[in-house]
């Protein structure tokens, strides 16, 4: 393994121990709550969340396909090039 690599998945991996030790050193919760018992303030509104999540992925996946039809239309016109190029040659 090339030592760059190497280093990032160092760095990887001590990141990914400090999170755990971060997240397992914080005291659990002892009981169950009701989401009535709650306090407003530690809870999250998750309809806004998932149709951001939402809409990422969809935004994300529309580029992703806009690049590709773009990419295929180059190579599709250096196709048509080429063959044409071909058929000058050829008697």
């Amino acid at each position: 393994m090339k030592p760059r690599r190497m280093l990032w998945w160092l760095l990887f991996m001590v990141g990914m121990a400090g999170m755990n030790a971060l997240v397992l050193g914080q005291p659990g919760q002892g009981e169950f709550l009701p989401m009535s018992q709650v306090p407003a303030s530690e809870q999250l509104p998750a309809a806004r969340l998932l149709i951001a999540a939402y809409a990422f992925v969809w935004i994300a996946m529309l580029a992703y396909v806009l690049t590709i039809w773009q990419r295929l239309g180059k190579v599709e016109r250096e196709i048509d090039e080429l063959s044409s190029q071909l058929a000058k040659r050829q008697p």
